[in-house]
């Protein structure tokens, strides 16, 4: 039997990890919460500051604090320093950007 290599392992072990690790929490998502998750996998693994996931969505960012909150409390992300947040799966942003192609504003 072959093994499979290079680019395309890679791709069959993301496709893996999409429909059974990562695709399990996305589901569980509201769609507010999916998009500012996506707005902070636009940023790329982070953490990013609080304002510029907020710039991503055309949004201040006093009105995203629930959202924030909620993600937080569902253990998606977290805040290693004030005003900045980073998400608790290493490699989310990048199923993000797969998942969902497109930044969508709140």
């Amino acid at each position: 039997m072959r093994q499979v290599q290079g680019p395309r392992r890679q791709n069959l072990q993301a496709a893996a990890l999409d429909e059974s690790f990562f695709r399990v929490r996305f589901d569980r998502l509201t769609p507010s919460e999916k998009k500012y998750l996506r707005a902070m996998a636009e940023l790329g693994p982070g953490p990013h500051r609080s304002g510029d996931i907020a710039e991503q969505l055309g949004r201040k960012i006093t009105s995203l604090g629930p959202t924030r909150n909620q993600l937080i409390a569902r253990g998606m992300i977290w805040s290693p320093n004030h005003g900045d947040t980073a998400f608790t799966v290493p490699l989310f942003d990048e199923f993000m950007r797969r998942i969902m192609p497109h930044v969508d504003r709140l």
